[in-house]
Order: structure tokens, then C-alpha cells, then sequence
């Protein structure tokens, strides 16, 4: 019976996503204070939730930031995979955000939808205007990273399109109150945002628990990888096969591999390997190669 663990080194843009992390949280943080200012002048919702996601994302961004850093750290004798899933426990604190935000907002507009408040529709438009530019640009800025199989970046990302649309959301309520004189603009706006950061919030906590409770990666077919493996002509069966995700994007392999003998199985291995990771982007595979004689043992699917 043998047993070898492939493990290539994973390259990772953790230098682009610090970068893009840094600069749009020293963007989101200096107009998160001009919009709570403005906010108070303009005595508009829509600003003031918008400058409370900002808040939110000054810290969220903040955390991603610290989880890229702390990830970094080595692995130890205690932390055999190393640090790097801090950034799966950073995405889940955020979409918790995103949802108590979301709802912080709902109970403010609800109250404001029976008292709608005078509010500078003219100041609401310049300084949510400047917001939408600074949010599109932080954007941008994160875009520069991996938002796309990096939870952690993802979940930054989110936080930042929340603001982009509450920034929208808050130009044209303040047109609806200028040209129709409709200050219940002002909450309506500030629903249709919370609804969007809500729907965010909650992909984002479940993706996050997801790989939490080692789910299988999502472009992953099972079905499809097992028929692969048995297209090999020495391997009879498979089975304890388990795919899991170390990181959003860390995919790692097990499984036991019934080959007809004799087997040249360090061959057996690097096929079988290198099929995995040309097919399935998995790179970090652990193989343990029997013979048929080990069949009656207790299979675990």
C-alpha cells in the first residue's frame, strides 16, 4: 500500500489584494466622514445609512486587510494548514455586517415612511455625487485583485457595490424630492439599498460557512472527477474520497485509489495528480494507492 501527498506551491495575489485593500480604505474612510457630516446637515437617511455601510466598510475592509496579513504567517505544529483561513472567519464577520446594517437601515425608514422629514435635497445630491465617485473608484481599485475566487476580497467588494448603490440610491431620492417634492424618497431609496446589501450579506455568510464546514468547491463535479479517475485502466475503485476548501481559493483532494496489481504506483500517483489538477484545478492532492486485496475494508463515500 502506498501513500504520497502532491502539494505545489500555490501562487497567490496577496500583494495586489493588500494594495487594493489599503487604497480604498483610505478612500471609503475619509468620505465616510464627509458623508456623516453632511448627512446631519442635509438630515437625509439615505446619506446617513449610506455613511453607516461606509462605516461598516472601513472596518470590514480593515479586517480583510489584517486577515490577508495574518494569513501570511507560517504554519505551525498546531496550525498544520497554516493561518490563511482567518480570511473565510473575516468574510463571515462581514456579511454579518451587511445583514445587521441592512436591517438598522429597514428600522430607520420605517420610521421615517409615517413622519417623512424635510430634507437639503440639493446638498443630499452633491455629497451623495462625490460618494458615487469615490465608491467607483474604490471599486476599481479592488477590482485590481482577486474578487473573484477569494472570499475574503469578495466580501470587501460587496461591501463597497453596497455603497456604490446607496450612493445611486441617495441622487435619486433627492431629485424625486426636488422635482416631485416626494420626501418619502428619501426611505424608499434607503429600503431598495438595504434589500441589495441584505441579498449580499447573506450569499456572502453562506459561502463563507460553507467552506466553514469543508463543503465541496463549487466548479468541482463529483460525479465527473470519480468517473475520470476510473477511465484510468489500473484503477478498479475509489472511495473515502473527501474535497474540501483549506480557502476560498485552497481546494484540497483525499481519497483511496483500488488498483489492479502490479501497479507502478508512484506513476499511478503522478497521473492521476496531474489529471486532477489539469482538470480540476486541484493542486493540493493526497493519494493513497491499494491493492484489490484491501477491497473489504469499510468504504466511507
Amino acid at each position: 500500500m502506498g501513500h504520497s501527498h502532491k502539494s505545489h506551491s500555490h501562487h497567490h495575489t496577496h500583494h495586489a489584494n493588500r494594495q487594493a485593500l489599503l487604497v480604498s480604505f483610505i478612500l471609503i474612510f475619509f468620505f465616510m466622514v464627509i458623508e456623516v457630516l453632511g448627512g446631519i446637515m442635509t438630515n437625509s437617511l439615505a446619506l446617513l445609512s449610506d455613511a453607516g455601510h461606509m462605516l461598516s466598510d472601513t472596518a470590514a475592509l480593515g479586517l480583510s486587510l489584517f486577515a490577508i496579513k495574518f494569513g501570511e504567517r507560517p504554519a505551525t505544529a498546531s496550525k498544520t494548514y497554516g493561518y490563511r483561513r482567518f480570511e473565510i472567519l473575516a468574510a463571515f464577520l462581514n456579511g454579518i455586517t451587511l445583514l445587521a446594517i441592512s436591517l438598522y437601515i429597514f428600522w430607520e425608514a420605517y420610521q421615517r415612511f409615517f413622519n417623512p422629514p424635510e430634507v437639503a435635497s440639493v446638498g443630499m445630491i452633491v455629497i451623495a455625487f462625490i460618494g458615487l465617485l469615490v465608491n467607483l473608484a474604490a471599486a476599481w481599485v479592488l477590482m485590481k485583485g482577486d474578487t473573484s475566487e477569494n472570499l475574503n476580497m469578495r466580501s470587501a467588494f460587496l461591501h463597497v457595490i453596497g455603497d456604490i448603490l446607496g450612493s445611486v440610491g441617495a441622487i435619486v431620492a433627492g431629485l424625486l424630492i426636488i422635482f416631485l417634492n416626494l420626501n418619502i424618497a428619501d426611505a424608499i431609496a434607503s429600503v431598495i439599498v438595504a434589500v441589495l446589501v441584505l441579498v449580499s450579506g447573506w450569499r456572502v455568510i453562506k459561502d463563507s460557512v460553507h467552506i466553514l464546514m469543508e463543503g465541496k468547491p463549487k466548479h468541482i463535479d463529483i460525479e465527473a472527477l470519480k468517473k475520470g479517475l476510473l477511465s484510468f485502466p489500473e484503477v478498479k475503485e475509489i472511495h473515502d474520497l473527501h474535497i474540501w476548501l483549506i480557502t476560498s481559493d485552497f481546494p484540497s483532494l483525499s481519497c483511496h485509489v483500488v488498483v489492479d496489481e502490479p501497479c507502478d504506483r508512484d506513476r499511478m500517483i503522478n497521473q492521476i495528480s496531474e489529471y486532477l489538477e489539469k482538470e480540476f484545478k486541484l493542486e493540493h492532492v493526497t493519494l493513497q494507492i491499494e491493492g484489490e486485496q484491501h477491497s473489504h475494508h469499510k468504504r466511507c463515500n
